[in-house]
């Protein structure tokens, strides 16, 4: 959740304010107007709940629950407790809207249009058997208020504040925290939104190009020349399988196949700049040491995570799946290319070129794997592959010298 949630606070999370931090009144303005150099949600919060409680108001636990656009969580929790210099983040996974846990909880009832859930804790209350009560009261708290977080167009959220002073929230406490609630939604809306854009562009396109679009890399043409390793990947047979598979099970079986790829190439150190139908583009900027090496180690292990899937296929009794790769190093340009009003993030030049050349030679050598020997020796790799032959290239004067790992 890095992306959403962040390290200690700097100036937000400053509690050594004397009596404009003890005084309630100052709080609606310092989260209004004071926190506007702290990028992450959580730290805001964590710096809110210190000052309620400097001020006075008896809060001793307190969460924010959020619904993000993520391809892997459906939404995270955020709980402060008293003492906590920084708060817990836990992920919410797709279908916890079915568990018996949020189908019994004052969110749900939020989230189904409730204005606001308060209980006084020492009291039970049949009408709501809430288990999360239960847990509360045993915690030694008094007094639970939870509330929706309105974002636009209907994005609906929540924030709950529990107290552990014997008589629970006062009247006035409870007018200040209901008068917080707009302020807090619309300064976590900002910092959500922009964790959905960091989240989505990083799906989309990756961390690196995510970050460098963020940056202000927007204008068509803007890039820069960047020394990188280049993979690609291609499915065999695909437009086959395509036409014969039915929909459904043509986008499983890509999806189960990037799988298998993405993970040892993103842990050693490369970057999928794109799916490109049955393929991929990766890149292995040469930015530290043994990139090479990094690159060859991930190629390895992809070979590897390939005969698993192709094991659990045949067992399936489906068929196995057969590919290419193509592996270059040199520079490319990495950057902004398209139309005026659409935009590729992606790199391009004759290392590219060469690249897809090898892949495609994988169909005439009958080697899953081939890379070039500029790949080879920036690594100092010989010892790990073997020769495969001199071949001509589309586009080069010259035949290139071919490898494949041993």
């Amino acid at each position: 959740m890095a992306l959403l949630t962040g390290d200690s606070m700097g100036e937000a999370h400053d509690t050594t304010e004397g009596k404009e931090v003890a005084d309630p009144r100052n709080i609606i303005p310092w989260l209004l107007t004071r926190t506007h150099d702290e990028r992450f949600i959580d730290n805001v919060f964590v710096a809110l709940c210190d000052r309620l409680r400097l001020a006075g108001v008896p809060v001793a636990r307190a969460t924010l629950h959020f619904r993000i656009n993520h391809p892997q969580w459906m939404g995270a929790r955020i709980l402060w407790r008293t003492g906590f210099a920084e708060a817990e983040i836990d992920t919410v996974d797709y279908g916890v809207e079915n568990s018996p846990e949020f189908l019994m909880s004052p969110i749900r009832d939020l989230h189904d249009g409730v204005a606001e859930v308060h209980q006084i804790l020492t009291v039970d209350d049949p009408a709501r058997p809430y288990p999360i009560f239960a847990e509360l009261r045993q915690e030694g708290l008094t007094d639970y208020l939870a509330m929706p977080l309105q974002h636009t167009l209907g994005k609906r959220h929540a924030v709950t504040f529990a107290s552990d002073a014997p008589g629970g929230f006062a009247p006035e406490h409870l007018t200040l925290l209901r008068a917080l609630v707009p302020v807090l939604a619309l300064v976590s809306e900002v910092r959500i939104k922009n964790a959905l854009a960091r989240t989505l562009l990083r799906t989309y396109v990756g961390p690196h190009a995510g970050e460098k679009i963020l940056a202000g890399a927007t204008r068509r043409g803007s890039g820069v020349t960047l020394s990188a390793v280049v993979m690609i990947f291609d499915v065999r047979n695909f437009t086959e399988i395509s036409d014969l598979w039915p929909r459904d099970d043509v986008i499983g079986m890509l999806n189960q196949c990037f799988d298998a790829l993405s993970e040892p190439i993103e842990r050693h150190g490369g970057e999928i700049l794109k799916f490109m139908g049955d393929g991929l583009l990766a890149v292995f900027p040469l930015e530290g040491e043994d990139v090479c090496q990094h690159a060859f180690d991930a190629l390895a292990e992809v070979q590897v995570a390939m005969d698993r899937l192709n094991q659990s296929r045949e067992a399936a009794n489906q068929p196995a799946l057969r590919y290419g790769i193509g592996v270059h190093c040199g520079d490319v340009m990495y950057g902004n290319i398209g139309s005026s009003s659409r935009l590729d993030f992606t790199v391009i030049g004759p290392t590219v070129n060469i690249a897809s050349r090898l892949e495609t030679l994988t169909k005439t050598v009958h080697r899953p794997v081939l890379m070039s020997e500029a790949f080879i020796r920036a690594g100092q790799l010989e010892t790990q592959v073997e020769h495969v032959g001199s071949f001509p290239l589309r586009g080069l004067s010259q035949s290139v010298d071919v490898f494949a790992p041993r």
